[in-house]
């Protein structure tokens, strides 16, 4: 497992971490995080898809900017700057950007599979 420098720090400044190229016009930048809880900034391009998935980890995600399609075990709605979702562990979950955005997602425990 890789490191990152972020673990633990007290404060993180987004302009001194590393942004991850997801791809399919996304991409992910991990702002902080310890043994058991994690944030990370997703960007989403228009019409990228976050597809359907789902994980062990709880999942609260806020839109910070843009407009969602949010699934979330079959249910849909569109969410906005300011709205938010929360995903249960092993929930079916998923996005699709229909206004260029970002969402800032905080999971619990933390994602080792985000720091590999």
């Amino acid at each position: 497992m890789k490191s990152i420098n972020n673990k633990g720090k007290a404060f993180c400044i987004s302009s001194e971490l590393p942004i991850t190229n997801l791809g399919g016009g996304i991409s992910r930048q991990i702002l902080s995080h310890d043994d058991q809880i994690m944030m990370v900034k997703v960007m989403f391009e228009k019409d990228a898809v976050g597809y359907q998935h789902n994980h062990p980890h709880r999942q609260v995600s806020y839109v910070a900017s843009g407009e969602f399609e949010v699934t979330i075990d079959d249910v849909k709605k569109v969410l906005k700057k300011g709205d938010a979702f929360y995903a249960a562990p092993h929930l079916n979950h998923g996005v699709l950007c229909t206004q260029s955005g970002t969402l800032i997602d905080i999971f619990n425990p933390t994602r080792l599979d985000f720091l590999e």
